[in-house]
């Protein structure tokens, strides 16, 4: 039967994660698992206010306006009933129209569908888990074809970067989350607590690994003066959102003044900002983060803009993240094997137990990642998933039901 059945996973957390903009200790998700003609397909996003400004109850009342049986009827039609990964024919290439078209005009335009970051990504990303698992194809091959360039599509394992937040000390960080490739401080509310971190993760490590520190938006344009160099002297060389998000004119003048490079991620959460930030002269890099930037095809466009005019790029995660949405990311890094650091999660150290199985790996004796393996993302739901599903909505009547029986109902 075809449906869509809404989840909203709040796991708890078995440690929390803290930064200057916010306090985690329960993810915040909303997972979307897509079924057409016996075929599932699943999408996440996770709206965080301070960076989109939109929330999962903001989302979840987005998506209830949907013309999902509209959607659902496209994605039948598009792929015939029981049509399954790999299966020939016309089922087949009707897929493959959907997909160049999704490629050549984005989700929205393709679907007539009107909203926020996350409700594109949350739809976006489980119509291409979809039509991934119809044509038996991974879906970073879906997302970007194979070809020459500075993507690749090897299968070679990526190195990822290892975050200190402000309930880890730097003794215990160093002790146990190595070998580093890359490290990124969450900046704290005193300078000189980050400058003995910077130093002391700088004098263990060497001048090899990059260390970047994470301001989260926190710093008055005088105090990222004087901070920004300070910790430039003790051996930062990457400074993340060091001012309230749009900052554009000042955050020039901040490159320009102190020297230092400087990374964009709550200012940078469409094509539509990375024009502005080139044009200003206010990045050197942009942190892609899937859910934030609207989706995966949205985030390819983004990095194609940046490579076209010399930015920097990493690929990025929301704390938290639950299961297809750091499936995605890590989709998209290894199509952009140039990405200066992938983020790949904590979800291992996070979650007692992920709501989707294969969980996502990180390979700890190394810190790197490896291809998924199957079609699509190459995870399916979890049973534990059945306790967080809040909605579901079937095409016979159209309307979004509570799951479990009882309270409102909605149309879609």
């Amino acid at each position: 039967m075809d449906e869509a059945l809404l989840h909203h996973a709040a796991l708890p957390m078995r440690v929390s994660f803290d930064h200057p903009a916010a306090r985690r200790r329960r993810s915040d998700s909303l997972v979307l698992a897509l079924t057409s003609g016996g075929v599932t397909g699943l999408g996440e996003c996770a709206p965080r206010p301070y960076v989109t400004g939109e929330t999962t109850a903001g989302v979840r009342a987005e998506l209830q306006r949907v013309p999902m049986a509209r959607l659902l009827e496209r994605l039948r039609t598009t792929g015939g009933s029981g049509s399954s990964g790999g299966s020939g024919g016309s089922d087949s290439s009707r897929s493959e129209e959907l997909l160049e078209l999704l490629r050549r005009d984005g989700f929205a335009r393709t679907f007539g569908i009107t909203g926020g970051n996350n409700l594109i990504c949350l739809l976006e990303t489980a119509v291409l888990d979809l039509l991934g698992r119809r044509l038996g194809r991974g879906v970073g091959e879906l997302i970007r074809p194979a070809g020459p360039g500075p993507s690749g599509d090897g299968r070679e394992p990526l190195p990822v970067s290892q975050v200190i937040d402000l309930g880890t000390g730097v003794e215990e960080f160093l002790a146990t989350r190595g070998p580093f490739h890359f490290v990124k401080v969450k900046a704290s509310a005193d300078i000189e607590r980050d400058a003995r971190t910077v130093t002391a993760i700088r004098e263990a490590l060497g001048p090899g690994v990059p260390v970047m520190v994470d301001a989260n938006m926190s710093w008055t344009y005088d105090e990222a003066l004087g901070n920004i160099k300070r910790l430039a002297d003790c051996g930062a060389g990457l400074i993340e959102e060091p001012l309230r998000k749009g900052s554009w004119d000042e955050l020039r003048d901040l490159r320009r003044g102190t020297g230092v490079p400087v990374m964009l991620d709550e200012s940078l959460c469409s094509l539509d900002d990375a024009r502005t930030a080139v044009r200003t002269g206010a990045a050197d890099a942009f942190n892609i983060r899937v859910a934030k930037c609207g989706g995966l095809l949205n985030s390819v466009a983004i990095i194609d803009f940046a490579r076209e005019h010399g930015i920097a790029f990493q690929i990025g995660v929301q704390v938290a993240e639950t299961g297809p949405l750091i499936a995605a990311s890590r989709q998209l890094a290894f199509r952009h094997r140039d990405a200066i650091t992938v983020e790949a999660g904590q979800s291992d150290r996070f979650f007692e137990r992920m709501i989707v199985t294969p969980a996502p790996a990180v390979d700890r004796a190394a810190n790197t990642i490896s291809p998924a393996e199957g079609a699509g993302f190459g995870m399916a739901l979890d049973d534990s998933a059945r306790a967080w599903a809040v909605l579901r909505h079937t095409p016979d009547t159209d309307r979004w039901q509570p799951v479990g029986g009882g309270g409102e109902s909605y149309e879609g």
